[in-house]
């Protein structure tokens, strides 16, 4: 009997040794890295939507950089829409950035959320263009950097849009580019000079200025009533008023000149007139 039990408790042992020998546990979902691809392949509602980590930034408008082509980065909501590369353009104060995409998913892209994309016009989508490498990428407008931008994708795969929250960078613009003395958002009034044409005409000065989300415009006032309308850069702006000396809201810059033609209907035929605007941002007074 003794030789048995004695038996039993070797192979006991012996087990409980193999057991604590064995392979060990694999590690908990949690612990996994997640593989991250917004390919055609995977569905994007699928993936879990990331939270982008926003700084205390404030908005840079294209009225604070120079004009110029800066390398940025991008933040984005979504791990299926994911940014490897991309390049703002600041031109006049406006600005667009060209981003490449790491994957092939999306047919398209709109400015705004996807339940406005359902109504929005063709011409009001953006479609990928492939670059040398056959990378997607998408010319967008960008209204501020540091700021939460709606994006929606199309998806090829499921053929529906997915919301996507954008944020432009500007960690990466250099110091000298950004405009220390940009005009914050408000209402102004400025000093403004006309040249060009007989002479004759004149401006109303101070003129009103008013920004907003990093735009200028002001308010022309003629002194006369017989202008029809002022072709700026392309661009045709017409009275707002109907009665009194003409008025216009035009866009404008700071401290550089404004080229422009002017028809006034004062002669006995129309006449298109240039001229040469320039708006004092050392005048400018908040109103």
């Amino acid at each position: 009997m003794k030789k048995i039990l004695t038996f039993m408790m070797v192979v006991l042992l012996a087990l409980s040794m193999l057991s604590g020998c064995g392979t060990k546990a694999s590690p908990s979902d949690a612990e996994k890295e997640p593989v991250q691809d917004d390919s055609e392949e995977n569905t994007p509602e699928e993936k879990e939507e990331n939270q982008i980590e926003t700084e205390n930034a404030e908005p840079i408008y294209g009225n604070q950089l120079k004009d110029g082509t800066y390398q940025i980065e991008v933040s984005s909501s979504s791990s299926m829409f994911r940014i490897v590369d991309a390049k703002l353009t600041v031109a006049g104060g406006e600005m667009y950035a060209v981003i490449t995409m790491s994957g092939k998913g999306y047919e398209k892209v709109y400015m705004g959320t996807g339940e406005e994309a359902l109504s929005a016009a063709d011409d009001e989508f953006i479609a990928y263009v492939e670059d040398a490498e056959g990378m997607h990428t998408y010319k967008v407008p960008v209204e501020a950097l540091n700021k939460d931008t709606e994006c929606a994708a199309f998806s090829k795969r499921k053929q529906s849009w997915y919301d996507r929250i954008l944020v432009f960078k500007s960690t990466l613009i250099p110091e000298d580019a950004i405009i220390a003395d940009a005009v914050s958002d408000g209402k102004y009034t400025s000093e403004v000079t006309l040249t060009g044409g007989s002479g004759r005409a004149k401006i109303e000065s101070p003129a009103e200025v008013t920004v907003e989300n990093g735009k200028i415009t002001a308010t022309v006032i003629w002194s006369s009533p017989h202008y029809e309308y002022m072709l700026i850069e392309g661009v045709y702006y017409y009275p707002t008023n109907t009665t009194g000396n003409s008025t216009f809201e035009i866009p404008v810059s700071m401290d550089k000149d404004i080229e422009m033609t002017a028809q006034t209907v004062a002669m006995s035929t129309p006449h298109e007139i240039e001229y040469t605007l320039h708006f004092d941002s050392a005048t400018l007074k908040s109103k």
